[in-house]
C-alpha cells in the first residue's frame, strides 16, 4: 500500500479539532455556519471527522471565523506499527 493512499477500509489519519476549537470559544456549530456561510450539515461532517476532503475555501472561512491556522483545526495522526 503506499503511504499517500488510505487504506482498505477507506480510513485516513487526520482528526479534525473542530469540537475543541468551538468549545474553547465558546461557539456552536449553527453560530459557525452562519458566520461563514457553511451549512450546519458539512460542518458537523467535518466536526465528527467524517468529512474525506475540506475545500480551501472551506478552510479559509473556518479559520478566518475561529481565528487559527489550519495545523490548529487539522492533525495527521502517526501511522500504525
Amino acid at each position: 500500500m503506499s503511504p499517500a493512499r488510505d487504506d482498505d477500509e477507506g480510513r485516513h489519519r487526520v482528526v479534525s479539532h473542530l469540537g475543541a476549537l468551538l468549545d474553547a470559544r465558546g461557539m456552536t456549530l449553527v453560530q459557525l455556519a452562519a458566520l461563514t456561510g457553511i451549512t450546519v450539515a458539512n460542518l458537523s461532517v467535518l466536526k465528527n471527522g467524517r468529512a474525506r476532503a475540506i475545500r480551501f475555501s472551506t478552510l479559509t472561512a473556518v479559520c478566518d471565523v475561529l481565528g487559527c491556522q489550519p495545523g490548529d483545526l487539522l492533525q495527521v495522526t502517526p501511522p500504525p506499527d
